[in-house]
């Protein structure tokens, strides 16, 4: 495991590389609002993707790097996130890029998905609204992601489920927002998808 500090336009922020033994992408992946990159479900999903053959990334962004608890806003998760993205590019001789991340890390993979031109996105535990108000939806930041995508949800998510489209398909499994009720599920269809997603690549 490698750990790197990247300059970003709102500070310094973090990424943990978890390396495959020869990997055919990387792996990106972005923590929720108010937590780290050792949730339980990213942690699975890290060790899922490096026995599929795919490099990882856990993304610190750079409140959490400078001890805030309080997420950013939106349009600095998302260029920051993208600084970073093209660092990891760079570092793995512009290997496929796979975005993804749980809750608010998720909707920044999918808006940021076309402009860094990721071929897959990987979300865990979408918010598709606040608890309790379905009217927010944010289920058009899933709709407007063009390549392969895999949301895996817990049935019983107090975000709500998103509804699946023409480029994304939805695993639910048993389970709230965290998933870590079902962490070998999470795994096995993280694996799965990440395997025939990536195979036309090779």
């Amino acid at each position: 495991m490698t750990k790197l500090e990247i300059d970003t336009a709102y500070g310094p922020a973090g990424a943990e590389l978890h390396c495959a033994e020869e990997g055919i992408a990387v792996l990106m992946l972005g923590h929720g609002a108010g937590g780290g990159i050792g949730a339980k479900d990213l942690v699975a999903v890290t060790r899922a993707a490096q026995a599929a053959g795919v490099h990882v990334a856990l993304v610190e962004q750079p409140y959490r790097v400078a001890g805030r608890r309080a997420p950013a806003p939106a349009t600095q998760l998302d260029t920051a996130w993208l600084t970073v993205a093209d660092e990891i590019s760079v570092r793995f001789d512009a290997l496929p890029l796979v975005f993804g991340g749980r809750s608010s890390g998720a909707r920044v993979a999918c808006r940021t998905a076309a402009a860094g031109q990721a071929v897959a996105v990987l979300c865990l535990a979408f918010p598709e609204h606040p608890p309790g108000k379905p009217e927010k939806t944010r289920q058009a930041e899933l709709d407007a992601v063009e390549v392969p995508t895999l949301v895996i949800q817990g049935e019983r998510d107090p975000f709500g489920l998103p509804k699946g489209g023409p480029h994304h398909e939805i695993v639910v499994l048993k389970g709230d927002h965290n998933l870590s009720a079902d962490l070998e599920g999470v795994s096995r269809a993280a694996a799965e998808w990440l395997e025939r997603v990536l195979r036309p690549l090779t």
